[in-house]
């Protein structure tokens, strides 16, 4: 809609190149070159920040990181029991963020409030807090010894906190300059950060922006996370490196990720989205996606190349929507548009989320008579091969288990499958022949409050081996999308209701 001398452009519930549009109500200007400022004002150390802090190991039984570790896997070789119980609970309040578990503290982002709080990992008093200038959408990156608790803000910088205390250390300005947008209701950098930031071989690796189209792109940065200087930043717009239009990319309802997320590393690339980078910073080359005219008939298994698989969300990690028509992938393409965006469903493992370890993917996913163009939807719980499956496979799943509840959160700990959620009471395939019935309306809407977290939920662990559970408790609330951790032998989970909750052994 063009008005005011701008064009606005509201949300969609569209499948068309998800890596690309933008979400939420934007209003958009013509282009305005920033003017970047000189490289030694990006970064600020404080007296603090003579702290000396060396690369080593520390960390072992931790979290120290987004989902764990640097390829999101949600797992870890840290054994929890099955047979759990409230340990403690603290009320911090507001919207959370995942926890990261290091350093002997729970880190945890009140996100709106723009704070990042350090819990005690044994009782989960606070021991500080520090506020930001921006929203933290996700838990921090703890590094070094003595630790670091390093994130990223909406403010557009890049802050590492003593783990100690919560006094900063040092502080880098990730755009090009200081320049803000509202945007959700709050002022932001045009080129935020995401909280969780990437560490690998002692290079952190943190992505600044919003989208290849906007403000003059988005900046892959390069900084040692002990001194905060910077590496090397590369700059993606809307050329490519030959300076080709990326958009000449774009086949039917798919072009090259042009928008930021938490990045993730194999060990040989790092990852935005779908999009490898060398461990150097530089974009591997584009690539069309081409259909050959039908997507219908496309080799579906083409899509993925075993080489850059990976796990990864086309509408980001941190998207907790439950959106039918996007899940979480382990494997290197994701396929938009009516026709499209299933089809990596069908050969790679798929689900609502997904946690792997070095052979098995585990996810809680739609059955796959389901991915395909249809309104009603049921969930399994299963466990595949990482390397995917063909279409031909009568079993493409070591098992598969019908679950009664939303799996919201999910950890691997040693031989068990950790899950929790609120309760399923909705067969979407009976229910929605029934859709207009008073007794289903009510269901319906006693499902809807389940998933708002307002009807409690339960704690789950199965044998990641077999699927079959092990044990099972009911909890107060449910956790915020994605937000459990395990370490030192316990279970951490962040709640929709503002709490921190930990559960030991019986």
């Amino acid at each position: 809609m063009p008005a005011n001398g701008l064009l606005y452009a509201p949300q969609n519930p569209c499948a068309c190149f998800l890596e690309n549009r933008m979400v939420g109500f934007c209003a958009l200007a013509s282009t305005r070159a920033a003017v970047p400022a000189p490289k030694t004002e990006r970064l600020e150390r404080v007296p603090s920040g003579d702290l000396k802090v060396s690369a080593g190991d520390t960390l072992n039984g931790s979290w120290p990181t987004y989902r764990g570790n640097n390829g999101r896997s949600g797992s870890t070789a840290t054994k929890v029991p099955a047979q759990l119980k409230p340990a403690w609970s603290t009320n911090v309040g507001g919207r959370l963020s995942a926890l990261t578990v290091a350093d002997g503290k729970v880190f945890v982002a009140a996100i709106d409030r723009h704070e990042m709080l350090a819990l005690n990992e044994a009782d989960g008093k606070p021991i500080w807090r520090y506020t930001a200038g921006g929203r933290i959408d996700s838990p921090p990156t703890i590094f070094g010894k003595p630790a670091l608790c390093i994130f990223g803000s909406r403010d557009g910088t890049i802050t590492a906190l003593n783990a100690a205390d919560g006094k900063m250390v040092w502080r880098c300005r990730a755009g090009p300059a200081d320049q803000r947008v509202m945007a959700y209701e709050q002022l932001e950098s045009l080129w935020p950060v995401n909280g969780s930031v990437l560490i690998h071989n002692k290079v952190l690796y943190a992505a600044a922006g919003r989208s290849l189209f906007l403000d003059g792109g988005i900046r892959l940065l390069r900084l040692d996370p002990a001194s905060g200087k910077l590496l090397s930043e590369t700059l993606l717009n809307d050329k490519d490196e030959k300076g080709a239009e990326v958009q000449s990319y774009a086949r039917q309802h798919n072009m090259p990720a042009s928008l930021p997320d938490i990045l993730s590393c194999d060990g040989k690339h790092v990852f935005m989205r779908s999009q490898p980078f060398k461990l150097d910073g530089t974009r591997l080359p584009l690539k069309a996606l081409n259909y050959g005219g039908n997507p219908q008939k496309y080799s579906i298994r083409a899509t993925q190349d075993p080489a850059f698989a990976h796990l990864f969300s086309p509408t980001g990690f941190l998207d907790d929507t439950w959106w039918h028509r996007t899940y979480w992938v382990y494997g290197s393409r994701f396929t938009g548009g009516w026709a499209g965006y299933p089809l990596a469903g069908k050969v790679a493992p798929s689900g609502r989320i997904l946690v792997f370890d070095d052979d098995w993917v585990f996810g809680f996913g739609r059955l796959a008579k389901y991915y395909r163009w249809t309104k009603p939807i049921e969930y399994h719980l299963f466990s595949a091969k990482k390397t995917g499956f063909s279409l031909k496979d009568k079993k493409p799943h070591r098992w598969a288990k019908d679950i009664a509840m939303f799996p919201r959160g999910m950890v691997k700990a040693g031989p068990l499958l950790f899950l929790a959620g609120p309760q399923d009471i909705v067969d979407e395939a009976v229910g929605f022949r029934k859709r207009n019935d008073p007794e289903w309306q009510e269901k319906i809407r006693r499902q809807a409050e389940g998933m708002a977290g307002r009807k409690g939920g339960f704690l789950r662990a199965v044998k990641a081996a077999t699927g079959d559970q092990v044990s099972q408790i009911k909890i107060d609330s449910i956790p915020v999308f994605d937000g459990m951790a395990a370490a030192y032998g316990r279970l951490f989970i962040s709640r929709v209701d503002g709490k921190v909750m930990c559960l030991g052994g019986k």
